[in-house]
């Protein structure tokens, strides 16, 4: 008799423990380690069946009895040891229970099987076991058998039929020994965007662009890393238009050359069809991973990946965990972008776990940006990264030229208030008459983001959360950008009863009918996140804006990146203060990458680019520099800023939010679990004073949102190992009331 199985099960729970299990016999063969189990959970009678990841098996006795695990849900692992360890990092490291992690990394429809259907095929069984005599049959049998014949094999039933004109007597062919029926699952996305491999190994190697010297350079150690097959983080510091593109494909090129595969990192649904389509004419197999696809769309390409069928995996965030089975090579594009930060559980930032991924798989990693984060940006500084620098553009192609405009100078229409103001206005003429495209960002969308009363001061709030309402035109609604809660929109005050409503402020959509208005005969878009909801929306505006059938480009912060089209000749910037006098440590650099970014649409073809910067505080360092395409001097200039008040990268931070309907409850545990905090740290600076910092608690910059009062703290320390130190000692022992909840971030990005 073999030795009994156990299996440790984590749970999507927040927990940072393994369940013991005990397997039983029937079950033996089908239990594995990466496959999700449905196990009873609690005590007694009031135990119930809840979902697990299985991470151990063994034949370890366990010390006390155990419960016995109730299914297997997988045929097959969904998790390899790679990505397990990578998630037992992240829950150390983000403080989540292991089970969340894993439940958070593999998608919904991977899990239900989504995209796998069950066909009932039909076939003749070999002449030789039909009975003898034959037995008769019926004209409908006959045909049913011939068609069965000619067919040569199995055939689908629903085929059949089709084929047949009638339901086919099945059955009863069964039942006579003529014909065996059988259900198979099918996978109905395999294979849909395969192509076939042997196209990419008839290319020739040689890149479709000559590389310029610092590419070159750039290029030679990233070859020489990816022939190594070693671990080495690169951040490929370029200018816009600098060519960082190319350097991607030839890395790409090289890693499939050798029969691994590349994860290829991008912030923005909007970037991923210009991406693919240069990917695709470098690798034969290209699997996309993005939030627009289906459930059924999203598990196909992954089951695709995990069958190593692909070369290249492309994706947003959530591509960090790709099944990939030969990784060779990771690059993150724009790896300073805030859309690689997950706000809900488990909080990674998928650029660092891309770097953690790297360097468990022992693989080359590049980072690339023209405006890279501060903290990549101090690692390069420590020797922790290797920084390759881009800091021309192509053909010695110009930066664009940039100027800014002085809103509080701008000349003034009584009684009208313009978006584009004067100054830009003339630009956009001047670049269409010369059959130029314009781009123009404005990173608020909506109609009207100001609804208030003039006779008494009412503003039009979200009924759930601290925040103004924003006008929908299209929509007729009054719309809230975080929970989504829509009000009618007002005609009267609902406070005096006042008849003057008056709808101000500017949005993307706003801004669209202004330019309509302004620029007759001329072909405008916009881009953004109520325009694009559609699938393959990005992909129609974009090609038409390359072909030239859209003449002014509008949107938010989706067109600030990434993009490429050779006859943009101006760039404007409605308003470059939006967000940038939020209380938020990182609101200049987000802003100064923004603009950054935004100008380097500006002048990428043989036509000179000029951007206009609008903005009322026109002396901001972060707006001169960004003016200036001077990256080094703002970085110096802000690192020693952050250094000074102990902000990252210097000190490692976590935010703790407290939240609860009931604001008293709230208040109460914020003080009580900063307050144990405060005694954590003054018991350990005993022996190490100084270490860790708890700043707070306070009211959050946004107080109510979605129905909770929130209250939050931060913890500033000189290293992530102490910080994380103190945050296990009392999170271990503090638990909330049942009406109060928190939330821990570590290395938060939004500080609202």
């Amino acid at each position: 008799m073999s030795s009994p199985l156990y299996a440790d099960i984590v749970l999507d729970r927040p927990l940072d423990h393994a369940y013991t299990y005990a397997v039983p016999e029937g079950l033996v063969g089908a239990i594995g380690v990466g496959k999700r189990v449905e196990v009873p959970f609690g005590r007694g009678d009031n135990a119930k069946g809840i979902v697990g990841w299985c991470i151990r098996v063994s034949d370890q006795v366990p010390l006390r009895e155990v419960k016995s695990v109730a299914k297997v849900l997988d045929d097959v692992a969904l998790l390899d040891e790679h990505v397990l360890k990578l998630t037992r990092w992240m829950a150390d490291y983000y403080l989540a229970g292991w089970g969340q992690v894993l439940s958070a990394v593999v998608p919904a429809g991977v899990r239900d099987k989504a995209g796998i259907k069950t066909i009932t095929y039909v076939e003749l069984t070999p002449r030789e076991t039909w009975p003898n005599p034959l037995p008769n049959v019926t004209p409908k049998q006959k045909a049913t058998l011939d068609r069965l014949k000619k067919a040569g094999g199995p055939m689908e039933m629903a085929k059949l039929n089709k084929a047949l004109g009638y339901a086919s007597p099945i059955g009863s062919l069964v039942a006579k020994g003529f014909v065996r029926k059988y259900a198979d699952r099918v996978d109905r996305f395999a294979g849909e965007t395969a192509t076939d491999t042997a196209a990419f190994a008839a290319k020739p190697p040689e890149a479709t662009w000559t590389l310029n010297a610092d590419q070159q350079a750039a290029w030679e150690a990233i070859e020489a890393a990816i022939q190594a097959g070693k671990h080495q983080p690169f951040l490929l510091h370029g200018v816009t238009g600098s060519g960082k593109t190319e350097i991607y494909l030839k890395a790409i090129e090289e890693t499939v050359r050798r029969g691994q595969e590349a994860l290829v990192l991008v912030p923005e649904i909007s970037l991923t069809p210009q991406t693919i389509e240069r990917f695709r004419d470098r690798a034969a197999n290209v699997a996309v991973l993005h939030s627009h696809l289906t459930d059924g769309e999203r598990a196909g390409f992954w089951r695709r990946i995990a069958a190593g069928e692909t070369q290249v995996v492309v994706g947003v965030r959530s591509a960090v965990f790709a099944p990939t089975r030969k990784l060779g090579l990771i690059i993150i594009d724009e790896e300073h972008e805030t859309s690689f930060k997950q706000e809900t559980t488990p909080r990674y930032h998928a650029r660092d776990v891309a770097v953690m991924r790297a360097a468990l798989a022992d693989v080359p990693i590049i980072l690339g940006s023209a405006t890279p984060s501060l903290e990549s940006w101090n690692r390069a500084a420590t020797g922790e990264y290797r920084v390759l620098s881009l800091p021309k553009r192509v053909v010695d192609r110009p930066m664009p030229k940039v100027k800014i405009v002085d809103l509080r100078h701008e000349p003034k229409v009584p009684g009208k208030a313009f978006a584009v103001g004067p100054t830009l206005e003339r630009a956009m003429k001047q670049a269409l008459v010369a059959k130029g495209q314009v781009i123009l960002l404005l990173n608020r969308r909506g109609f009207s983001t100001h609804v208030h009363c003039p006779s008494c001061g009412y503003v039009a709030q979200c009924r759930n959360c601290d925040l103004g309402l924003t006008f929908h035109r299209k929509q007729a609604m009054l719309v809230c950008h975080y929970c989504g809660s829509e009000t009618a929109p007002l005609t009267k005050c609902p406070q005096c009863s006042g008849a003057a409503m008056r709808y101000q402020g500017l949005g993307t959509e706003k801004l669209q009918q202004e330019l309509e208005e302004r620029f007759p005969g001329h072909v405008i878009q916009r881009m953004d996140s109520d325009t694009m909801g559609k699938p393959g929306s990005h992909q129609r505006v974009l090609d038409a804006f390359k072909d030239g059938l859209i003449h002014i480009l509008l949107g938010t912060q989706m067109i600030a990146k990434g993009l490429d089209f050779p006859n943009v000749t101006l760039v404007g910037v409605i308003n470059a203060d939006i967000g940038l006098h939020v209380p938020d440590f990182r609101a200049s650099e987000r802003t100064f990458q923004i603009l950054a970014q935004v100008a380097g649409r500006a002048g990428r073809g043989e036509k000179p680019g000029l951007v206009l910067i609008q903005t009322f505080t026109p002396d901001h360092p972060c707006i001169t520099l960004a003016a200036d395409h001077d990256f080094l001097e703002f970085a110096k200039l802000e690192l020693a800023h952050r250094k000074e008040h102990g902000y990252p990268p210097f000190q490692k931070l976590a935010r703790l939010i407290v939240r609860s309907e009931k604001e008293e409850a709230s208040a109460k545990f914020a003080e009580l679990l900063s307050g144990a905090f405060r005694e954590a740290v003054i018991r350990d600076s005993r022996r190490e004073p100084g270490v860790v910092r708890v700043l707070g608690p306070a009211e959050c910059p946004v107080f109510k949102l979605n129905n909770f009062y929130r209250f939050h703290f931060q913890l500033q320390a000189e290293s992530s190992g102490r910080l994380h130190e103190v945050l296990r000692e009392v999170l271990g022992i503090v638990r909330p009331p049942h009406n109060v909840e928190f939330q821990v971030d570590v290395d938060p990005f939004s500080m609202l």
